[in-house]
């Protein structure tokens, strides 16, 4: 794929549409990155095709990377991407001044545009939620995505308040990763009174059928594997192509089977996009604390996974 314009937050595209990978972040050990395994990453998902990156969010261990790191990252992806494509960066924090200090990282290394979601300890009522984001915008050099992801945060940003946002020139779309079709459709249809909002889907296994409802693309895990699979089912499914569409869903259900019930936990996602990039001699699978990779025979499992799935991922 060839990129002829160059991305800022100026000319960011309104909507946002396309595949965006959660980009995995490549580990040397608790607090160095692996450079080379980043290099190696960026280029796989640009030559696949992905319409945009989008680092430090959940599987890319954001919260649980220090600020120098993520500073370090912000400045090697944005200078290797070279405004081929946006480059949006989580700044989700417990701390107000810490999100405006990666915000305004962000700005200073030419990333497009930065991504949040609700401040996660204390979890926070709706209107403090709107009060907060009130408080925040005018501190951000950057144009903002919402990300929804009550999982974790444990606070789901109703449709109140996404109406609201949509009233926020600087708020530009939203990532909902909350799994409820019927709360996404809700939102689509609140798409009219902000036509260059973009709605985005988080969990891959269910791509092709929100961007047949309408939605803008995929913030999916698995696009760090096989960028070009992802990037296909969203074709398929934007220009309504359903037999296509269905054909390579299935194996994007196939991808999620196979790579993420491996371990017994919540990180097990994350572990097994990060070992599989390993198996694809890709970058270093090294977990930011508190988790740790697949060893023994989790890591077997993952392997033999891959070499199943090399052939079924490949698109024409």
């Amino acid at each position: 794929m060839t990129h002829k314009h160059r991305v800022n937050s100026t000319t960011l595209p309104r909507p946002l549409r396309g595949i965006i990978p959660p980009m995995i972040t490549p580990l040397e050990n608790r607090d160095a990155l692996d450079v080379a395994g980043l290099e190696r990453l960026i280029e796989h998902l640009l030559g696949g095709g992905v319409h945009g990156l989008f680092i430090l969010g959940t599987t890319g261990e954001g919260p649980s990377l220090g600020y120098r790191l993520r500073s370090d990252l912000i400045g090697r992806v944005c200078r290797q991407v070279a405004g081929r494509v946006p480059v949006l960066v989580g700044i989700t924090d417990t701390a107000f001044v810490e999100a405006v200090g990666m915000a305004r990282a962000a700005a200073e290394h030419g990333a497009s545009a930065v991504v949040l979601a609700p401040p996660y300890y204390m979890p926070e009522g709706q209107p403090e939620l709107r009060e907060y984001l009130d408080h925040l915008l005018p501190e951000l050099p950057l144009p903002l995505y919402l990300y929804n992801m009550p999982a974790l945060t444990k606070v789901a940003l109703d449709l109140e308040t996404v109406r609201w946002a949509m009233d926020q020139p600087r708020i530009l779309g939203m990532k909902d990763s909350s799994g409820d079709l019927a709360y996404f459709n809700r939102a689509l249809h609140m798409l009219p009174a902000r036509p260059d909002w973009t709605l985005m889907i988080g969990p891959e296994e269910l791509l092709g059928p929100s961007v047949l409802m309408g939605g803008h693309g995929g913030v999916s895990g698995g696009a760090n594997l096989f960028p070009s699979l992802y990037v296909a089912l969203y074709e398929a499914a934007r220009r309504g192509d359903l037999a296509r569409e269905r054909d390579l869903q299935e194996r994007v259900l196939e991808v999620s089977n196979r790579l993420y019930r491996v371990g017994k936990y919540p990180s097990t996602i994350i572990k097994g996009i990060k070992c599989a990039a390993s198996c694809l001699g890709l970058c270093s699978d090294f977990m930011a604390e508190p988790f740790h990779r697949f060893r023994g025979l989790e890591r077997q499992r993952i392997e033999t996974a891959m070499s199943e799935l090399a052939g079924m991922a490949k698109v024409d």
